[in-house]
């Protein structure tokens, strides 16, 4: 779940609504998929790596269930997604477990995690927004926390 929510960069609301046939096609895990954001009504495209890949697979193989159940069933009836708040919990769980401060990361962390990897490698700010699904960049900047200047200077300097 983790290894899907940096490479999706999608919110938590989406992530848990997720049904295996959004990451599922001919028996394997897809290495891109579109999800319809909840907030935005737009579609957003994301790759899946080979560990995001490899671990949905475990857990798919598991977990069991056909393509329209969700990926991520609640433990309560196994039939509705698990919550936002149970993602929170178990990524809070997980952010304990390996160590870290539980204060400083959440389930927006996993979303920003990728989004601002690729902004520092990069400087496209273009790239990032679509990878986001936000609608302007001024949205971006924010969201990235940097500075309008400090993005176009960095964007100046880099080739596309």
């Amino acid at each position: 779940m983790f290894d899907l929510a940096i490479d999706s960069k999608l919110r938590s609301c989406d992530i848990v609504k997720l049904k295996i046939g959004d990451l599922v096609s001919g028996g394997r895990v897809r290495s891109r998929a579109i999800v319809i954001q909840s907030k935005t009504v737009r579609p957003v495209q994301f790759e899946l790596l080979e560990p995001a890949r490899t671990s949905i697979l475990a857990w798919l193989e598991a977990r069991g269930g056909t393509l329209d159940d969700y990926a991520f069933p609640s433990r309560l009836d196994g039939v509705t997604h698990i919550s936002t708040r149970q993602y929170a919990r178990l990524v809070d769980e997980w952010v304990t477990g390996i160590g870290l401060r539980s204060e400083d990361y959440g389930t927006h962390s996993l979303r920003r995690t990728k989004a601002s990897l690729i902004y520092k490698r990069t400087g496209n700010l273009r790239a990032v927004q679509i990878l986001l699904g936000h609608t302007k960049i001024k949205s971006t900047v924010r969201y990235l926390g940097v500075d309008v200047e400090d993005a176009l200077t960095l964007a100046e300097g880099t080739e596309f």
